[in-house]
């Protein structure tokens, strides 16, 4: 009895083991293609950008390139249409990870072409898509199950937004807490890791710099700054919100447009051009200029969030492509200088990185990825007030996502009954069964109030 017990504790050992071998080949390879590919889009986009800022209003050539951008996309391969992360998310649960190939090398060139023409979007939305894609290709040469296939695509989604921001660990988290809100799938953990650390490793052996944000001005935790981090949280939260259903206006709006698609892409770039020659160009593009001014404590403009939100939502919405991060990067940053600013915080930078995190926190439902992410690009002094902030923001935005495409699968509170299981695009006022508390309680009163007198007489 005792020999045939070891024996099987020894094969589940072995398996074990087989499992972590096999998962670490499949998740390098993964990494490696992401490196690769997230090199080449960034390469492509630094020189056509260059190419492209020697001109003295390149953004009025809007128009064209969002044109560009929409016929190369409907043409092509329309699954490679918006912000990228939410046709992989879409992908991972309706078709088991499948993605056409054709998708990788679409989705490249209609963001280049959008980014370099000035169009409001980010850059982590087609590195995600060209990793799930790739990864999905490597799947098909393998001919593995539709179950292995699933986690090699979210391994995809991890390497890309690893590679593209140069945070390996938050990329990795990103990929496994971005598909269900409230859960995490463990089983892909291990190789989205893997994948995350590999990619990025990669990219930066290829010569991808990333930015070094580090903050040595970290606010000492208190209980006022604790305090100030849970308001933070609280307005992050909302101006996520107000971003999400902007996207949704945008996307609402332009598609219930009685017009051809090309008509919709030149009245975009139209109405972007307006926005830069009236407003600003800082709005138009990925904007990291203003993401590095906020950080370093520099002030940004009060209507700089509200401002980048309403060209985004004109870029991806009539036709662009590209992804959302970026700008949601930007938001948060806005976000929190603009908090800082009404406060009369000296720390604009801290509250600046704050804001940026916490508001990914909130759009994308991601608060352990956002924190981490926190973590790793500004160090680990911004631990408690990165998570505090994140925490708060992804509560408020209640059920609502940037990616529509999102399973619901928590309540964020016991007084709010949800339907789970089903894509937060199906998610209406009508399912959530309120539980009215202050009514009740004051009923309640009422009631105590009316037996106090009739017990008196």
């Amino acid at each position: 009895m005792g020999e045939r017990l070891m024996q099987k504790n020894v094969l589940e050992q072995l398996t074990l083991l087989a499992s972590v071998i096999k998962w670490t080949c499949y998740a390098s390879v993964v990494g490696a293609l992401v490196g690769l590919g997230t090199k080449g889009f960034l390469d492509a986009l630094a020189w056509t950008s260059s190419q492209y800022g020697r001109m003295p209003a390149y953004y009025l050539l809007l128009p064209a390139t969002l044109l560009a951008s929409a016929v190369l996309v409907r043409r092509l391969a329309p699954d490679a249409e918006g912000h990228g992360t939410e046709k992989v998310i879409e992908a991972v649960h309706q078709r088991m990870g499948r993605i056409p190939l054709m998708v990788v090398p679409v989705k490249l060139a209609a963001t280049v072409i959008t980014l370099a023409g000035g169009g409001s979007a980010g850059k982590e939305g087609p590195c995600a898509q060209i990793g799930a894609g790739l990864a999905s290709a490597f799947a098909s040469l393998l001919r593995l199950n539709d179950v292995d296939r699933r986690k090699i695509v979210i391994c995809g989604i991890s390497a890309g937004f690893a590679t593209v921001f140069g945070t390996p660990i938050a990329g990795a988290l990103f990929g496994v807490e971005v598909l269900v809100l409230g859960h995490m799938f463990y089983d892909v953990l291990f190789p989205s890791f893997v994948a995350g650390i590999v990619g990025y490793h990669v990219a930066s052996q290829l010569g991808v710099a990333y930015p070094a944000h580090v903050n040595a001005s970290i606010i000492a935790v208190s209980g006022w700054s604790f305090a100030e981090m849970i308001m933070l949280g609280i307005w992050c939260g909302l101006i996520a919100l107000l971003f999400i259903e902007a996207m949704r206006l945008g996307h609402r709006l332009f598609q219930n447009l009685h017009c051809h698609y090309a008509l919709k892409a030149l009245l975009g770039g139209l109405l972007l051009v307006a926005i830069g020659r009236f407003g600003s160009t800082g709005y138009l593009g990925l904007g990291l200029e203003s993401i590095d001014a906020g950080l370093r404590g520099a002030v940004l403009p009060s209507g700089a969030a509200f401002m980048k939100a309403v060209a985004t939502s004109i870029t991806l919405g009539s036709g662009g492509s590209g992804g959302v991060v970026t700008p949601i990067f930007y938001i948060g940053t806005a976000a929190g200088n603009l908090f800082a600013t009404l406060f009369h915080e000296p720390m604009v930078a801290t509250f600046s990185a704050v804001g940026m995190v916490a508001m990914l926190a909130g759009a994308a439902n991601t608060p352990i990825a956002a924190s981490v992410m926190g973590i790793e690009l500004f160090g680990a002094g911004i631990a408690p007030h990165a998570a505090v902030a994140c925490m708060v923001s992804f509560l408020i935005v209640g059920y609502r996502s940037i990616y529509p495409s999102q399973i619901l699968g928590m309540e964020k509170s016991s007084s709010l009954k949800v339907k789970t299981g089903k894509p937060l695009a199906q998610f209406e006022a009508s399912t959530v069964e309120q539980e009215v508390v202050i009514p009740r309680l004051v009923a309640r009163g009422a009631k105590m109030v009316k037996d106090r007198k009739r017990w008196k007489r």
